[in-house]
């Protein structure tokens, strides 16, 4: 049987940009993109003000302009829709999720790599609890904002997803590599999601980064061996005229504790 054809696996570390795109931002830019998150944050409050007070059906984006001080266009520039603006900061934190990414070390292994990744969303709720807090409030009570959090799990899902398909063991292809890369991708963020949600109905309140290392080491146990780590290590029985002899090939950056592992597992097979 064939095996399926994957795609060539980026230099690790490597920015993903196009072609001819700059390696650093301006200052301009950097300045440009401050200012935009600037107003989606102010847009953000003021719909939540307004969600709160006067009730998510009956608040329009006309009010939420006005409440922000700034011309309805000017928040279409910002938001398609008004479910959408209590979730500001989710477009900028995938691009720092996609840069923790693009700059990671050559020899960690690429399933602790998602887990620092995908800390960049708990970033963003940890730097302002309150905030959180009622935003999970408000996405608990009305469905419409309920499925726009959805929809923005679904972009963390996807771009992990990604990363750790493009990662497997150069030459070494398995048929059911996208679904291992999928299955980790998603343990990853419903590990995270879980103790986020703890942390946000127990009012913000807690060491959220300390749950999170906790949840994260669960979530290695139970996939780390099929991802990175666990194929470094390939291992052979080989028929001599002396008898048999175990032939183990493992990467130098391989964990002993793997190593052992595969060895001990054929000795006993």
């Amino acid at each position: 049987m064939s095996q399926p054809v994957k795609p060539a696996r980026p230099p690790r570390g490597a920015a993903a940009r196009g072609a001819g795109e700059p390696a650093a931002e301006s200052a301009g830019s950097r300045r440009a993109a401050a200012q935009r998150l600037a107003m989606r944050r102010k847009l953000a409050a003021a719909a939540m003000e307004l969600f709160a007070t006067k009730g998510y059906e009956a608040t329009t984006v006309d009010e939420i302009a006005a409440t922000a001080g700034v011309a309805r266009r000017t928040f279409f520039r910002h938001f398609r829709s008004k479910e959408e603006a209590i979730f500001p900061d989710h477009d900028d934190t995938l691009v720092r999720a996609s840069g923790v990414l693009q700059a990671a070390p050559a020899g960690e292994n690429p399933l602790d790599t998602v887990c620092r990744g995908i800390k960049e969303v708990m970033r963003m709720y940890a730097a302002a609890p309150s905030v959180s807090v009622e935003r999970y409030r408000l996405t608990r009570e009305v469905p419409a904002l309920r499925e726009r959090e959805i929809a923005s799990v679904a972009r963390y899902e996807r771009l992990f997803t990604r990363y750790l398909l493009g990662h497997f063991e150069e030459g070494v292809h398995h048929d059911d590599d996208p679904l291992l890369a999928e299955v980790a991708a998603s343990a990853v963020v419903t590990a995270h999601n879980h103790v986020l949600r703890r942390w946000l109905r127990g009012g913000g309140k807690g060491d959220l980064e300390a749950q999170l290392d906790h949840a994260f080491a669960i979530v290695r146990e139970t996939f780390g061996k099929g991802i990175g780590a666990g194929r470094e290590v390939e291992t052979m029985p080989v028929r001599t005229e002396g008898g048999e002899v175990l032939v183990t090939v493992a990467r130098t950056d391989a964990p002993l504790g793997e190593v052992m592992k595969a060895i001990e597992k054929v000795l006993r097979g």
